[in-house]
């Protein structure tokens, strides 16, 4: 009888080489950037003026661009008109029309009735404002938020920071020199901080610093810009408010500050905070600058005269 075959080894195949290859078929491919072209969106950003950084999307038929408060993305600055422009969604295009404007819609740096919009494109309304179009999915919006953010906001208390507060300040103050308009300065910082900061740790000092942010945004006007200036002070822009009713916000700010309760791990932290405003028409100042030495110079008579208070320039 014949024996068996010696026994052979089958030869050894790395576990990679061993898996089968997923075909991925050309109508499968189809229905996967079918989904994603539909997940992605249309975006105005806002590059430069009052409301930069800014994302709108693009939903419905018409968008209404403009000052006016019944507008769907309203831009409050310089030589814009209450309806500017619209933007139409048409036929798959996204096309871009003036509703007779002062100034004109310019797109690319070309005056336009009508246009139709492509990716990158720089429109530019009113004195400062610039506006880029562009198609993103929700990944991509999420990101560009994330950098926007990250351009913008002080990274412990997410209110804007000083950059963003110095190029807004100009802009504001340009417009209420030109139309000759009320513009208030409010600077406030932490009493005594060195000594939480000594006493409980700085982790405590910035807990502080992110609960004062937190309760002054619950504070101010949905309209009024919060900036951290640096350190423990802070700054807030309040256009077309006058100088006593700015005063008025400070002493509210002030008193809620006093009576709030900041704890840290367990234990109460004494926090108070000292205000100083100045504000347009009021103050004889020609540049920003010399806005923001005025509420800082009225912000340090508030600590010279005992903290925990508010002072007005020139009052």
């Amino acid at each position: 009888m014949a024996s068996d075959p010696p026994f052979r080894a089958r030869p050894s195949v790395p576990a990679d080489e061993g898996e089968a290859t997923r075909i991925t078929s050309l109508s499968s491919l189809e229905s996967e950037l079918r989904a994603r072209r539909q997940q992605v969106a249309a975006y105005l950003v806002v590059l430069q003026g009052t409301n930069v950084g800014e994302m709108h999307k693009i939903e419905g038929p018409e968008v209404v661009i403009g000052r006016a408060v019944s507008a769907t993305v309203r831009l409050n600055d310089d030589g814009i008109s209450r309806r500017h422009c619209r933007v139409l969604s048409i036929g798959g295009q996204v096309i871009i029309e003036d509703l007779g404007s002062a100034n004109g819609t310019l797109v690319n740096g070309e005056m336009v009735q009508h246009h139709a919009l492509k990716e990158g494109d720089k429109i530019r309304l009113g004195a400062t404002t610039t506006l880029k179009f562009t198609y993103q999915d929700k990944l991509d919006e999420s990101f560009q938020q994330q950098m926007i953010d990250a351009a913008l906001r002080d990274g412990l208390t997410r209110t804007y920071n000083k950059k963003f507060f110095q190029d807004r300040l100009e802009t504001e103050f340009a417009y209420a020199k030109r139309h000759k308009s009320m513009l208030s300065l409010v600077m406030f910082d932490v009493d005594f901080f060195k000594r939480v900061n000594d006493t409980y740790g700085h982790l405590a000092g910035d807990a502080v610093l992110v609960h004062l942010a937190r309760i002054t945004q619950a504070t101010i006007r949905t309209e009024d810009v919060l900036a951290r200036y640096g350190g423990e002070e802070f700054a807030v822009i309040c256009r077309g408010i006058a100088l006593l009713n700015a005063g008025v916000l400070g002493e509210r700010l002030r008193a809620r500050v006093e009576q709030e309760n900041f704890d840290y791990q367990g234990t109460r932290l004494p926090v108070t905070i000292s205000v100083g405003v100045a504000a347009l028409p009021e103050a004889n100042v020609a540049t920003p600058s010399e806005l923001v030495r005025d509420a800082d110079s009225a912000l340090y008579e508030a600590k010279r005269s005992g903290r925990n208070r508010v002072c007005l320039n020139g009052l």
